[in-house]
């Protein structure tokens, strides 16, 4: 039994390209240019979804942290100073505020 893939509409759209390219209804060189890269990364777009199915056309680093996250300990910090030193500062106000008197950047 297969199981169902989530796919956003830039996924969607590969998966559409792709398809059209297995059918010969247009050329690699034209679906890198649909899809807005390259050739060769087009190509390898096209051996993971022959290797994997439409999985392969997912991003690999779908529902992993981001490498920019700030600390947890940052995090909590910031929330805190948010909600009692500088309750109703606008985000703007409330960084610009954290980075003067609290030496958070």
């Amino acid at each position: 039994m297969e199981k169902l893939v989530t796919m956003s509409k830039k996924d969607l759209s590969r998966y559409t390209v792709v398809e059209q390219v297995l059918e010969k209804r247009i050329k690699q060189v034209k679906a890198a240019e649909m899809l807005g890269v390259s050739d060769r990364h087009f190509r390898r777009l096209l051996k993971a979804y022959k290797e994997q199915g439409a999985k392969g056309l997912l991003s690999k680093k779908r529902g992993k942290p981001s490498n920019r996250r700030l600390p947890e300990k940052l995090k909590a910090q910031t929330i805190k100073l948010m909600k009692t030193k500088y309750e109703g500062f606008g985000p703007t106000l409330g960084r610009e505020k954290l980075k003067e008197n609290d030496n958070i950047k």
